[in-house]
């Protein structure tokens, strides 16, 4: 079903910056010095929960109700019990380090629940220009440090279902485990994570890869070790365990074995050939490692599996596989064991796509085996488990399957699958779009249906490549990679289906008619059908429009103005246009195939389009284009460009490469001249908003690096000075794709990520304003402090605040005080400054946040530490004046 995830981030990549070194700021004259302020936002995610691959979940085994889950390429979440939602732990990942959002492997501390760890790396070939790295954090994730290692990891390539690599042991914990792909080996680090050194005697490497003839790398990798099992009553604690099971990327020696705590290592005698070891856990209890096979490394192939029982005590080798090898059409991967009920246990044919993927459960240790669901009399089904995707309604896709296919499916790309070790009545399992779960799961043994619902909210895992907010309807229309794409009427509410009627796999342009919004358009790529798609009702409902011959997939698309024509730029052929609905297209003529193209969103016969550095520009409604004379342009196509809504021929481009030009554009006169803006080193995408008060142009939003710094900036003074709106601590990696304000609501701006969804933030800067200096603290007067811990663990917590201006007057500056009830300690604060002296903490507003009007307010955040008790405070005072407290 959903099987372009790969191709979604390579698309990106393609497209984008993702390639090659770290940009630099190109050779030149020296430019003039831009003002750069920052900027208090708030940032969220428009909801659509879920929408990505989820390979791995890792329930802690000390601490109750303490989870985490990793995802290819979206970055690692933590479970939060109280409100049932995952809170994400890598936004704090920046662009040049982007490659750091795919987590292939992570492990909780089951000593120190306090500590986990993450193995972060997106590719191992070309793809991804930096090495992996090791992250560790001391809270559960609120920070990170790094180990840089020397080799690349593969969150986002085959066999990233396999695991887990990364791996803690349980009674020493300072000693961890990693397996490489590549060829690398097995790694070994001592104290806790800071440094990693090959085990050098550890006898294989791996050799298994999905595809040796593919010459960009990506299937043609060895993918290496893949798993680490301790098995921890062979240690004690304070000393290193000594027996620990590895699984190696080998068809006839997948699983090696040390008793002497890694100082020498051999082949476990007796084990089956022919098969990859996807997972190997370890029932201590019972004594017994299970072991899940197939035949292909994951997570879209697999042809045959088993599963097999390795008794630690005796060296027997079972085969306990619930249906026999010939009647398999899929691997085995999904695979736990019940802590609290030892002999339960419970795998997934992960690679089941047709008519569904399946579960299965054992009571007795694999002696026998029930399925999640049988067939009746074919093809009708008997299920075991109810299914509610209510708060995810777009799970449906919108399909009306014959049987034995139903809707909402019971997954695809199931890798993971973990009963808590806590709760036997309480399972979760990853799929190829969002994670399933169960609180009930006890229900299957005594006879009746369980129930599985989402248990996905505050995971985003969308790749997105093109955002439009038009100035009336929706205020946010999506292009995405796997699930096609969005129309949000609410950013607050999962919206009940993807665009449909045709459902693309992977939309990858979209735009409406600047005058009439009630009329957009989409195109995207799809395995047969149509690639291009209108709406009348602006993307409520959608119909098909017409490829002309040739197309092979999205490209770019653009609506004149008036919504009275198109002009379409598709992969595997030239640039068209037409009149009306796409019904027939006209080859355009003086503009090269594959050129992106966008429309002046006020003459609807004016159009313009990009590529290899030219600029083009047509007058007659996309027929003819005629490349314009500028020069300095990006000679590349890493470009992106948007014409200003109100002003005929007002152009603003963005784009190019540490090799060349790069920066950002201004044009005037419809593209026959541009104006590079001084002191914009880099950028990568240009959007427009809603105008500051009392500004006479609209605000520009783009991802670039300004005055040294990478980020997310806003000028509301047409880009003479710019304000950085993100900060460290929300960075999401790569946001190269697309960007744009909201025509409607000051400050607010949506921002795309490659694979941690829509992000937009809304300003506390309500009245709008482009640089500026720090004002200083300022005068004081009536106000109120709303208090609020948002995550809290044992020795940490995070708190937000909200400072209020409840006065008559505006404030120039502010500085805030509190006293800690319980001797808590700030770690890391942002969008304020703050000091500390024993229980007291002040936090002054930073550049950029000082002026706070008469009832608005200004928000920070922190993350500190405790012991004993974590008290709020209960006075606040602005300098003198105390504030109310809510």
């Amino acid at each position: 079903m959903r099987r372009t995830r790969v191709l979604t981030t390579v698309l990106a990549l393609a497209a984008g910056l993702l390639a090659g070194s770290p940009p630099a700021l190109a050779a030149g004259k020296a430019e003039k010095p831009v003002s750069v302020a920052a900027d208090t936002y708030t940032w969220k995610n428009a909801r659509i929960d879920g929408g990505g691959f989820v390979p791995g979940i890792v329930f802690n085994r000390k601490e109750k109700n303490l989870a985490y889950a990793r995802t290819d390429i979206g970055g690692a979440y933590r479970w939060v019990e109280s409100s049932k939602t995952w809170t994400p732990l890598l936004d704090s990942v920046g662009w040049d380090d982007w490659g750091h959002t795919g987590v292939v492997s992570l492990a909780s501390d089951s000593v120190d629940p306090n500590k986990v760890y993450v193995a972060a790396g997106t590719y191992t070939n070309s793809w991804d220009p930096g090495n992996g790295a090791v992250l560790r954090s001391s809270d559960r994730g609120a920070s990170w440090r790094k180990a840089d290692l020397p080799f690349k990891l593969g969150g986002n390539m085959p066999g990233r279902g396999m695991g887990e690599r990364l791996a803690v042991d349980p009674n020493k914990n300072s000693v961890l485990y990693l397996g490489a792909p590549s060829g690398k080996g097995l790694w070994r680090s001592t104290d806790s994570g800071a440094t990693w050194s090959q085990v050098t005697n550890f006898p294989n490497v791996g050799n298994y890869v999905a595809d040796p003839s593919d010459t960009s790398g990506y299937n043609s990798d060895n993918q290496g070790i893949v798993w680490v099992t301790f098995d921890e009553t062979t240690g004690t604690s304070g000393n290193a365990t000594k027996t620990i099971y590895v699984g190696v990327a080998d068809k006839d020696n997948a699983v090696y074995r040390s008793t002497d705590a890694g100082a020498t290592w051999s082949r476990v005698a007796g084990q089956p050939t022919g098969y990859l070891a996807h997972k190997g856990v370890l029932d201590a209890t019972k004594g017994y490692l299970y072991l899940s096979y197939s035949d292909k490394g994951g997570p879209y192939d697999g042809g045959k599996g088993q599963l097999w029982r390795y008794a630690t005590a005796t060296g027997t080798w079972t085969n306990i596989s619930p249906v026999a090898e010939a009647d398999t059409h899929y691997g085995f991967s999904g695979l736990s064991v019940d802590r609290q009920d030892p002999g339960t246990v419970m795998a997934t044919a992960y690679s089941s796509w047709w008519p569904d993927t399946q579960i299965f459960r054992s009571t007795d240790s694999g002696a026998t085996w029930t399925r999640a669901w049988d067939y009746t009399s074919y093809p009708n089904r008997s299920n075991r488990f109810t299914m509610d995707v209510s708060s995810s309604p777009w799970l449906t896709w919108g399909a009306s399957p014959a049987p034995p296919e139903q809707t909402p499916k019971l997954g695809w790309m199931t890798e993971a699958l973990e009963i808590d070790p806590f709760d036997s009545n309480r399972m979760m399992y990853g799929t190829g779009a969002t994670i399933y779960g169960t609180e009930n799961l006890g229900n299957w043994d005594s006879g009746g249906q369980f129930a599985i619902k989402p248990m996905v909210r505050g995971l985003e895992e969308t790749a997105v490549n093109d955002l439009a907010s038009p100035p009336s309807g929706a205020p946010l229309l999506s292009a995405l990679g796997d699930v096609g794409g969005f129309r949000h009427t609410d950013l607050t509410k999962v919206p009940s289906m993807m665009f449909t009627q045709p459902n693309f796999t992977t939309t990858t342009s979209l735009d409406f008619a600047e005058a009439d919004p009630n009329t957009a358009v989409r195109v995207g790529n799809l395995d047969s059908g149509p690639h291009i798609a209108f709406s009348t009702d602006n993307g409520a409902n959608w119909f098909a429009g017409t490829d002309p011959s040739g197309v092979s997939g999205g490209g770019t698309v653009a609506a004149a103005s008036d919504g009275s024509r198109f002009v379409w730029s598709p992969a595997g052929t030239g640039v068209r246009h037409t009149a009306g609905f796409g019904t027939s297209w006209s080859a355009s003529s003086g503009i090269p195939a594959d050129a992106v193209v966008e429309s002046d969103r006020v003459d609807p016969k004016t159009f313009y389009g990009f590529k290899s550095g030219k600029f083009y520009v047509s007058s007659d409604g996309g027929a003819t284009f005629t490349a314009s004379n500028a020069t300095g342009l990006p000679s590349g196509d890493s470009v992106r460009f948007k014409a200003l809504p109100g002003v005929k021929g007002d152009v603003w481009l963005a784009g190019g490469a540490a090799d060349g030009a790069y920066g950002l554009w201004h044009s005037t006169d419809a593209g026959a001249t541009f104006t590079k803006l001084a002191g914009v080193e880099q950028a990568d995408t240009i959007g427009f908003g809603k105008a500051a008060s009392g500004a006479s142009y609209q605000t520009l939003y783009t991802s670039a690096k300004i005055g040294g710094v990478r980020g997310i900036f806003r000028s509301t003074d047409k880009g003479a000075t710019w304000t950085r709106i993100n900060d460290d601590a929300h960075q999401w990696g790569w946001t190269g794709a697309a960007i744009t304000g909201d025509p409607r609501v000051y400050g607010r701006v949506y921002v795309s990520t490659n694979g941690r969804g829509i992000v937009y933030g809304d300003s506390s800067d309500t009245g709008g304003g482009g640089g500026g200096t720090d004002p200083g603290p300022g005068p004081t007067g009536a106000c109120a402090v709303t208090y609020k811990v948002t995550g809290e663990w044992p020795g940490g917590f995070q708190a937000d605040v909200r400072l209020a201006n409840t006065g008559t007057s505006a404030w120039t500056g502010w500085s805030l005080g509190w006293t800690f009830p319980n001797g808590q300690t700030v770690s890391q604060l942002w969008n304020a400054d703050h000091t500390q002296s024993g229980s007291a903490v002040t936090a002054k507003n930073i550049a950029g946040n000082g002026n706070v009007a008469a009832g608005s307010s200004v928000s920070f955040g922190f993350t500190g530490s405790w012991s004993g008790t974590n008290g709020r405070p209960t006075v606040f005072k602005l300098g003198d004046q105390s504030c109310a407290v809510t």
